[in-house]
C-alpha cells in the first residue's frame, strides 16, 4: 500500500487518539487500550514499509503519549500518594531544576552575609538573635551545654511547636512568591542571616563542633527543606513574571500547581526535622560522636538524594523524546 493511501485510511483513527490524548473526548479504558493496540500495529506497519517517514515519527508519538496516559492512569488509581512522591514531585523537581540552584546560590551567599556581618559588628548577633538568647545560651556555653536551650519544653510540645513553626516558614517562602518572589527573597534573607550569624556565635565562643554535633541533628533536613520551599516560591513568582507563549493567567496556573506539589513534597522531611529537634537534639551532648555524626549525615544524605539526585534517575527512566505530532 503506497503511503498516501495508507495515512488517508487511518487518518480518522489517528486523529481520534490525538483528541483522547488532549483530553478532548472522553474514551473508557477499554477504549484506550484497543487503539493503543491499533496504534502500535499502525507504527509497527509503518516502521517496515515507510521506515524513514514522518509517518513513523507521528505514530511513534502517539504510541508513546498514549502509553503514558495508561501508565500514569493504572499508577495514580493503585496509589495516588505514592505516584505523587515516587515519580510526580521527582520530574517536576527535575523540570524546575534550576530554580534550585538560584536558591542555593542565595542561600549560601545569604549565609555568608550573616557570617561576615556578625564578625564584624560586635553588637549584631544580639540585633538577629535578641538578648534574651544570647545570654542564655552564653550561661549554658559556661555550664558545658552549648546547646541546653533544645532541653526546654516537654518532647512532645516542643515537637508540635516546632514543627508548626517550621512549616509555617516554610509556608512563608513559598506563598509570598506571588509577589513576584520579592516576598519570597526577603523572607528566605532574613532566615540565611540569621542562620550565618547563628554559627558564627557558636564558632566566637569556640564551641562550633558541639553546635553542629547538636543543631544539624535536625537542621540538616530543616534547612534543606526551606531551601526547596524558596526555589517553589520563586517558580510562582517567575510564573506571574515571564508568562512565556501562555496569557499571565494561564502560566500563573500552571506554575501555582506545579509549584505548590514541590512545596508539599517538603512536608514530610519537615515534620521529621521537627520529630528529631524535640526527641534527639535535646541528647546530643551525652551523644557519642559517631551517633550524632551518623545521624546529621544520614538526614543530610536522604534529602539530597529526594531533591538533587533521584530526579535525573526518574526523568531518564520515563523520558520520552519530546516529538512534535505530524498533521498528515
Amino acid at each position: 500500500m503506497r503511503e498516501v493511501a495508507f495515512i488517508k485510511q487511518n487518518k480518522g483513527k489517528w486523529l481520534e487518539l490525538e483528541q483522547a490524548i488532549l483530553g478532548k473526548s472522553i474514551k473508557n479504558p477499554d477504549e484506550i487500550a484497543n487503539l493503543y493496540i491499533q496504534i502500535v500495529n499502525d507504527l509497527s506497519y509503518a516502521q517496515t514499509y515507510y521506515p524513514k517517514s514522518k509517518t513513523v515519527v507521528y505514530l511513534n508519538y502517539l504510541a508513546s503519549q498514549i502509553f503514558q496516559k495508561i501508565y500514569r492512569t493504572k499508577r495514580t488509581e493503585s496509589n495516588r500518594i505514592l505516584h505523587f512522591f515516587k515519580t510526580e514531585v521527582p520530574l517536576l523537581v527535575f523540570q524546575y531544576r534550576r530554580y534550585l540552584v538560584y536558591a542555593f546560590i542565595l542561600f549560601f551567599a545569604t549565609v555568608g552575609m550573616g557570617v561576615v556581618s556578625a564578625k564584624y559588628d560586635s553588637d549584631f548577633v544580639r540585633l538577629i538573635l535578641g538578648d534574651q538568647y544570647v545570654n542564655q545560651t552564653l550561661e549554658n556555653i559556661k555550664q558545658g551545654n552549648p546547646v541546653a536551650i533544645y532541653k526546654s519544653g516537654s518532647n512532645w510540645g516542643s515537637f508540635v511547636g516546632i514543627t508548626f513553626n517550621n512549616l509555617k516558614v516554610g509556608m512563608m517562602c513559598y506563598i509570598y512568591g506571588i509577589f513576584g518572589g520579592i516576598g519570597t527573597f526577603y523572607i528566605f534573607l532574613q532566615n540565611c542571616i540569621m542562620l550565618g550569624s547563628f554559627q558564627y556565635f557558636f564558632y566566637e565562643q569556640g564551641v562550633f563542633w558541639e553546635s553542629v554535633r547538636g543543631i544539624w541533628i535536625h537542621g540538616s533536613m530543616e534547612v534543606f527543606a526551606i531551601v526547596i520551599e524558596t526555589a517553589a516560591g520563586f517558580i510562582l513568582g517567575a510564573s506571574i513574571l515571564f508568562p512565556k507563549t501562555f496569557s499571565r493567567m494561564n502560566s500563573f496556573k500552571i506554575g501555582f500547581k506545579d509549584s505548590f506539589k514541590i512545596f508539599l513534597s517538603t512536608f514530610p522531611f519537615t515534620i521529621s526535622a521537627g520529630f528529631l529537634e524535640g526527641f534527639i537534639t535535646r541528647y546530643s551532648i551525652d551523644m557519642p560522636i559517631w551517633l550524632s555524626s551518623f545521624i546529621i549525615l544520614s538526614t543530610l544524605a536522604a534529602i539530597s538524594y529526594y531533591y538533587l539526585i533521584y530526579p535525573f534517575k526518574v526523568q531518564k527512566k520515563t523520558t520520552v523524546n519530546p516529538i512534535q505530532p505530524f498533521n498528515p
